[in-house]
């Protein structure tokens, strides 16, 4: 398997990605969208999500087709991303028809980043309008790092951020992932300069410093984000939210356990994964353009990869801004980009 051209989850065709952030208040929105609407379901495995809309993309549910998703920072505030993703959409005549009526449906997810030095005493949510401006900034190509969801993100030892990846298949499906890393855990080995994903690194996309040759498996070490949060704090302010997608043609069913299988890109990428106190969830997506009788398999594990990698890369790109609670990888890792 290789990249597609752009390494980014808009590899997939017709897929679009927009960010909007602010940086005083230290968050931002990421939504994935297309011009026709999409086979989507999610699988949750933190302790701690905070989702809007998931429960209709489960297999069961009637709803066969979506116009958007969110990942959005804020905490449940955050939430409100969706609202002006569907009013956006609803302005363009687009959404579920109902009669005369017309529904978008736009579920989304978020991370915890109040505690990370921003300015959080705003007169007015302001998320609603952040998605509309993420949204509206849709694009195939879109920054990485401290942008988007990933603006306020936080690892466990660095900064995190939005990350992207894909590979093509042997039979051409194309995968992408997209995700914003905010966990408990950390994505880098004890020595801050190594990432627990290196074995699955492309083309020195993060660096290409391979394994850490003595880390061994087990905890990274004291967390510098618990103690830049006053310790228990920390607690609650975590969560990796992801987005994988393919243009094969999978059913929600399908789309499901894809979406089970990328979160093992999680584990792979992250020390520890899964805890009680993130969030973590993965949206899976299918546009079903690529004519190829889908391989579930297949398309589930490189979604496991393209993750993993992604989790890297935004943690990779994060970019250093006054008043960081936490330092970069390349502020850690000074001339080894």
């Amino acid at each position: 398997m290789a990249t597609g051209a752009r390494n980014l989850i808009t590899d997939v065709p017709g897929l679009l990605v927009g960010n909007a952030q602010d940086h005083e208040i230290r968050s931002g929105v990421s939504v994935v969208t297309a011009a026709a609407p999409f086979v989507a379901s999610v699988h949750v495995m933190g302790g701690a999500p905070g989702t809007r809309e998931t429960d209709l993309l489960a297999p069961d549910k009637s709803v066969s087709q979506i116009d958007a998703l969110v990942l959005s920072g804020g905490s449940a505030f955050g939430l409100d991303a969706c609202s002006g993703v569907m009013q956006a959409l609803f302005n363009q005549g687009r959404g579920l028809a109902v009669g005369a009526a017309r529904v978008p449906i736009v579920p989304g997810a978020i991370l915890f980043d109040l505690l990370n030095g921003g300015l959080k005493g705003w007169p007015e949510n302001p998320y609603r309008a952040l998605g509309a401006d993420a949204f509206h900034a849709a694009a195939e190509t879109f920054e990485l790092g401290s942008h988007g969801a990933g603006t306020g993100a936080m690892a466990a030892m660095t900064k995190g951020g939005l990350g992207s990846a894909s590979l093509v298949l042997p039979d051409g499906t194309t995968v992408g992932a997209l995700v914003a890393a905010n966990p408990v855990g950390s994505v880098t080995t004890p020595d801050d300069a190594h990432f627990w994903a290196a074995p699955f690194e492309q083309n020195r996309e993060f660096g290409g410093h391979g394994p850490c040759p003595d880390a061994g498996l087990g905890w990274p070490g004291p967390s510098r984000k618990s103690a830049a949060m006053a310790g228990g704090a920390a607690q609650g302010a975590n969560t990796t939210i992801a987005i994988v997608a393919t243009d094969a043609p999978l059913t929600k069913a399908e789309c499901h356990r894809v979406s089970v299988a990328a979160h093992d890109g999680i584990g792979r990428a992250i020390v520890p994964a899964h805890t009680p106190h993130d969030g973590d969830i993965v949206f899976a997506l299918a546009t079903g353009t690529h004519a190829t009788p889908p391989d579930v398999n297949a398309i589930g594990h490189a979604a496991s990869l393209c993750l993993a990698r992604a989790i890297a890369r935004g943690v990779y790109n994060a970019s250093a801004r006054a008043g960081d609670l936490l330092p970069t990888w390349h502020e850690l890792n000074p001339g080894n980009g």
